[in-house]
């Protein structure tokens, strides 16, 4: 059966109960918008059941222990596309009240309710939901005081960004912020590729090209560090400690970290009109992502799925891969012919794991065993959720930009006056001709550094 969420008893009876019940599988027809958001409704009904504002003094915008706040900003992002891509209003609210509750005081995705435990990969992943909002014109908060949604990813960027530490291994951000958490002395591929990626889209969104050259710094960063290597399977590893000066790296390889490199790169594409350069790179991270994660066209989770090892951050992964890969076809359509038939191949075996639970549809793990495989959790119901959703992006606009029907508000400041810990701030040169580059800063000294070990995970 495989580890479970909850304890042995829960478990047990959750199984017998499914099998008492007749369960079916989704029934989903692949070139069916209709079936496909039939299908992932059903889904999304899974996921909010580990939803906390539905339970009493429950707190909005997050799921129930043991699910972490960034899973939260993950799982959101998946169902933001699904808003767009079905036109499926159900969670609308929920979606608008649950980006606004964890935005924080400042509207950086510093919330106080995280400020003893955040990363900056936990940000930087709700910077990418929240970019999802502004690219996909999800309804603009109205609220007195509150700002747009691209005034809240230039916070999450800007605040990110101040935190670059060109003392330890020449660039890169630290897994954490705060130096009391273990894995500060960790600089990890996700929290730079986050940051990567979110300024590949605030450059394409604005048409600012000082985004584009600090997508480019980081990128090139991730490369000459080693986490990042580039050939016609790249490989895309965790991160190293700065102890050693990132020389000794961890060389796991997951679907998220693959996902939000090649996601970064597809913008990086669109944002340069099919630059050489950039259609090079990123056809070697397709061929890394479409190699390594998928095995006999479909989507695996490769250092832990066979070893049934995968803990409850690493059972979500597939979602956010998912999307990026989706959003790739459309922004690079070139890669469309290979990614396709995977994520059509891989939608269909995520239906047919589905069968789980009192519900009949409750969604699995491994999606190569034809059924549900006795796996049951948020991140199960995501990664189905984003892998059968994937069927529609050809269907509907890419992602907007200001220049194309975007409408959210931009603040270039935004913050750029928060004091974060231990970072010290000063001015990156601008040139004249971009927009807001006076609103982004460069350089972090790291004031202050203590010892840790670090685990290669959350």
């Amino acid at each position: 059966m495989g580890t479970q969420l909850f304890p042995g008893w829960v478990s047990k009876a959750f199984f017998w109960l499914s099998i008492a019940i007749p369960a079916s599988a989704i029934d989903l027809d692949v070139s069916s918008k209709n079936s496909i958001c039939s299908a992932t409704a059903l889904i999304q009904d899974g996921i909010m059941d580990y939803y906390d504002a539905n339970n009493y003094g429950g707190s909005v915008g997050m799921f129930q222990a043991p699910y972490y706040w960034w899973e939260a900003g993950e799982v959101f992002g998946g169902m933001l596309e699904n808003w767009y891509l079905c036109q499926n209003t159900s969670y609308e609210q929920v979606l608008y009240d649950s980006m606004l509750a964890q935005a924080g005081p400042d509207y950086d995705y510093m919330p106080s309710n995280q400020s003893m435990v955040e990363g900056n990969d936990d940000q930087g992943v709700w910077g990418l939901t929240v970019m999802g909002a502004v690219e996909r014109n999800f309804t603009n908060p109205t609220e007195k005081g509150v700002p747009g949604w691209l005034a809240m990813v230039q916070g999450v960027f800007n605040t990110m960004y101040s935190r670059w530490d060109d003392q330890h291994c020449g660039g890169g951000v630290r897994w954490q912020i705060f130096t009391w958490n273990s894995g500060y002395n960790y600089k990890n591929t996700i929290s730079n590729a986050c940051l990567f990626q979110l300024a590949a889209r605030l450059g394409r969104y604005t048409g600012n090209d000082t985004y584009i050259d600090v997508a480019e710094k980081i990128f090139d960063w991730m490369v000459d560090v080693g986490y990042i290597v580039l050939n016609d399977t790249a490989n895309v590893y965790d991160g190293a400690n700065i102890d050693d000066n990132c020389t000794d790296i961890t060389k796991l390889e997951w679907s998220y970290n693959q996902g939000v490199v090649l996601g970064g790169a597809a913008y990086m594409y669109n944002a340069t009109n099919g630059s050489s350069e950039w259609e090079t790179r990123l056809s070697q991270v397709v061929g890394g992502s479409t190699s390594l994660f998928f095995r006999n066209k479909i989507m695996y989770e490769m250092t832990c799925q066979d070893a049934k090892s995968c803990n409850n951050d690493q059972r979500s992964f597939k979602s956010i891969f998912s999307r990026m890969l989706s959003l790739t076809s459309v922004l690079a359509p070139y890669t469309a012919d290979t990614i396709n038939p995977l994520m059509e191949a891989s939608a269909e075996a995520a239906a047919k794991s589905c069968t789980g639970g009192s519900d009949g549809h409750t969604c699995g793990m491994n999606w190569e065993t034809g059924s549900w495989d006795g796996y049951y959790g948020l991140g199960e119901q995501a990664c189905a959720l984003e892998v059968i959703q994937s069927l529609l992006y050809d269907q509907r606009p890419a992602p907007y930009t200001d220049s194309d029907g975007g409408t959210s508000v931009g603040d270039a400041n935004a913050g750029l006056n928060k004091t974060t810990t231990n970072v010290l701030h000063s001015d990156l040169k601008i040139t004249h001709k971009d927009k807001v580059g006076a609103a982004i800063l460069t350089a972090v000294v790291i004031a202050v550094l203590v010892g840790g070990s670090v685990w290669m995970m959350f």
